[in-house]
């Protein structure tokens, strides 16, 4: 058996493994789970492993790193053990193969890329490359909901390294992620006076109506041609229908890719309240979770387009793309790092029940990004 099928095997059994045990973003027990997994498999190749707990809600962290070069690492490996599944989902549908794809809860969203990275390190060890690089790894444990807890961990650690690489799926095709558009949620609520919608309609202001004017101007802002896309998703008003409501709200999904598109978008929701269409109605605005895009800048594209050489030689065409989700790396590419995102293994249907990994990526995939991380540090790119 060669050293691949060796490897291949391994690998299987670690992917079962971590694929069956639970890691909602709300069991933080279970993903302490998948952090000790990863411990036991970090700490043999000679890594310093700390995992500890993050933010007010106690979220597990796992970073494991090999010795510094003069207090900085080449790389940071980023990553998150928890899943969007609830727990029970890996009992009810646990790790299996068919068809050289792997099912299960989170497979490609993101325990694949958690070992992947796991086994690059692995490579680089066995081929004398960590004597002459530093790797840092970092898993958190609420990216699902928003990294609040993790965020300052996160950029505390990136700021150390010189290179994020982010271990989120990689697209169908070898096609990485070169940029995310950034993005968060904004609640709306109009107030009015409720009043008799028969007796007394004019002792009334109609929040709904109020609301209604508001969402004209919110749609408004899905600009033909910009990366700008701000859609109402949930409304809630009235209580019954002889009542004029006092209160209507909307829930707003708002991405945008640049960080200019983000400051107009800023400058939109702080402006809102000021016009109201009703005399007497108010307008507030309620944000939520906001994360910059993650843009490719010139440094950026150097390390993608050292990744595509690396990829030919392996007769592997690599290819980029843009996507509206969001990861952590929106936040490290904000900081200034150069950051290449999706370099998980491949696979599709992240959130859902027929999500997949491909098995036969996974090698190719170890080969390419070891093979990528020599050359990144021999040139300095």
């Amino acid at each position: 058996m060669t050293e691949e099928q060796q490897c291949y095997e391994r690998f299987l059994n670690d992917f079962e493994r971590i694929i069956n045990l639970d890691s909602s973003s709300d069991n933080p027990e279970g993903i302490a789970e998948v952090a000790a997994f990863l411990r036991d498999k970090l700490v043999p190749l000679g890594l310093e492993v700390e995992i500890t707990r993050q933010g007010e809600d106690g979220v597990p962290c796992l970073k494991a790193c090999t010795p510094s070069r003069d207090g900085r690492y080449d790389f940071l490996f980023l990553g998150h053990m928890d899943t969007v599944f609830p727990t029970g989902e890996a009992g009810r549908r646990p790790f299996r193969t068919e068809g050289g794809l792997a099912h299960g809860p989170g497979v490609n969203d993101m325990k694949g890329g958690l070992l992947l990275a796991v086994y690059v390190v692995e490579r680089l060890k066995k081929e004398g490359a960590l004597d002459d690089m530093a790797v840092c790894l970092a898993f958190n444990g609420d990216e699902e909901t928003g990294s609040h807890n993790s965020r300052p961990w996160i950029e505390e650690t990136a700021a150390l390294c010189d290179r994020v690489l982010v271990f989120e799926p990689c697209r169908p095709g070898f096609r990485y992620v070169v940029s995310r558009k950034g993005g968060y949620r904004v609640r709306v609520v109009a107030h009015g006076v409720s009043s008799h919608a028969g007796a007394d309609p004019e002792k009334g202001v109609n929040a709904v109506v109020e609301l209604a004017h508001q969402i004209g101007r919110i749609n408004a802002l899905n600009h033909a041609g910009s990366g700008i896309t701000a859609q109402c998703t949930v409304i809630r008003g009235g209580d019954k229908t002889n009542i004029i409501p006092d209160r209507a709200e909307v829930e707003v999904d708002v991405r945008y890719a640049t960080m200019q598109e983000m400051a107009e978008v800023d400058a939109f929701f702080e402006a809102l309240p000021k016009e109201t269409l009703l005399p007497g109605a108010t307008v507030e605005v309620v944000v939520h979770g906001q994360r910059p895009p993650m843009e490719s800048g010139p440094e950026s594209e150097a390390l993608f387009q050292l990744l595509v050489a690396e990829g030919a030689k392996l007769g592997i065409e690599v290819g980029g793309i843009s996507t509206g989700g969001c990861s952590d790396g929106n936040w490290t590419a904000a900081m200034g790092i150069p950051t290449l995102d999706g370099m998980g293994p491949v696979g599709e249907n992240s959130h859902r029940l027929d999500e997949y990994m491909t098995l036969d990526s996974f090698i190719p995939a170890r080969t390419m990004i070891s093979a990528f991380c020599r050359q990144a540090v021999n040139k300095g790119n």
